[in-house]
């Protein structure tokens, strides 16, 4: 088992292009941690130098106490599942799952056995005597999955190995990938441009953006309390609604105005300095699209938070419907629950959960309160 620890590391390819600046992150023995951001954010570069198969232009690389920067990807004691499985389609699976363990000439009894314990615990027991072109998708995958399990790693890396899969078997993957690392009790950095992904199966997110970790921290905690405005609209779907807003004093509080309405600021979300010197001040307003209400009893609860809506477009997802619509000129998404009959071209009176609000500068896209 094994922390890996990344301090001041920079990646820089020949032209001098800088991907990654100064990343610092560290990742603790047998946590499960997911790098998500979108492509090229720098999560895969930063994966593939944990494994070795990228060279760490500056700073140090630990896997445990050992320094690793200049330590061959095979002598690291990770073990790597791709996107693309990279299966021989020559060999049965039973050999594929075999094939590092024989390089490295380890006794078959030994083998047989590593490898029938992967495959039971994968559910694949059945297919060890075939050949990868007669698997589908997710089979493959999880000969992928059980080749790296025998090896006995001290880090698993994966690098968006779902990807490749249809939507159906990338959520029961995702449930697969999950129980197999409480089974394994093993280090798991899992890369994935999918925020679907890194919210129901990471201990921790790291957020990244143009080679920079935005934040690190718990599903919840990325969720209820985003640093910045990049972090609030890149985790949720659908994402959250931004809308300039005028910051006003009322009365001993505050309030946000935009077009005719002043939302008013609970008390308990703001100290009366924090706001002080933006009153008068163009700020950014945050709120979810589960965070708008449209039923009688939120309406009649806050009549000082609702505003109108004109339904564009209305999307019936089954158990929810995403309603698409304009407020005094700013664009809105509701995600409502289906009984809401509101379709296209309604006008409907939405609650903003007073609670739900998230201010942002402006100017530095930066958290101001939430």
């Amino acid at each position: 088992m094994a922390s890996i620890s990344l301090k001041n590391i920079q990646k820089v390819y020949p032209g001098d292009v800088k991907v990654i600046e100064n990343l610092n992150l560290e990742i603790k023995d047998k946590e499960f941690i997911i790098l998500v951001g979108p492509s090229g954010c720098g999560k895969s570069t930063t994966l593939r130098m944990i494994a070795g198969l990228e060279e760490v232009t500056g700073g140090d690389l630990y896997i445990g106490e050992r320094r690793v920067n200049d330590v061959p990807p095979k002598d690291r004691d990770i073990a790597m599942v791709f996107q693309n499985y990279v299966l021989y389609p020559h060999m049965t699976v039973y050999k594929n799952m075999a094939f590092a363990l024989s390089l490295r000439k380890v006794d078959k009894k030994i083998i047989d056995q590593k490898v029938h314990e992967a495959a039971k615990i994968l559910d694949i027991e059945h297919l060890l005597n075939r050949k990868p072109k007669a698997l589908s998708g997710g089979q493959r995958q999880r000969v992928a999955l059980g080749r790296a399990m025998v090896r006995d790693p001290a880090v698993f890396l994966l690098d968006e190995p779902l990807s490749n899969l249809d939507a159906k078997l990338r959520t029961q993957m995702r449930t697969e990938i999950t129980k197999l690392h409480k089974r394994l009790q093993t280090t798991f950095v899992y890369v994935t441009h999918d925020q679907t992904e890194a919210m129901t199966m990471g201990d921790r997110i790291v957020v990244m953006k143009d080679g920079v970790i935005q934040q690190v921290d718990t599903p919840q905690n990325l969720y209820d309390a985003p640093c910045n405005m990049f972090v609030a609209g890149f985790i949720g779907s659908p994402q959250m609604n931004f809308v300039d807003a005028v910051v006003r004093k009322q009365g001993e509080g505050y309030a946000v105005t935009f077009g005719p309405y002043a939302i008013p600021l609970q008390a308990g979300k703001v100290e009366n300095t924090a706001l002080e010197e933006y009153v008068g001040k163009t700020v950014v307003l945050g709120i979810r699209p589960e965070d708008l209400h449209t039923e009688p009893a939120f309406l009649d609860a806050s009549p000082e938070t609702v505003v109108e809506m004109h339904v564009d477009i209305a999307e019936l997802m089954g158990a929810e419907v995403y309603l698409y619509g304009a407020c005094a000129d700013v664009s809105l998404t509701v995600r409502a629950p289906s009984r809401v009959q509101a379709r296209s071209g309604d006008t409907i009176r939405l609650a903003l959960d007073g609670n739900k609000l998230h201010l942002f500068d402006k100017e530095t896209e930066q958290v101001i309160l939430h």
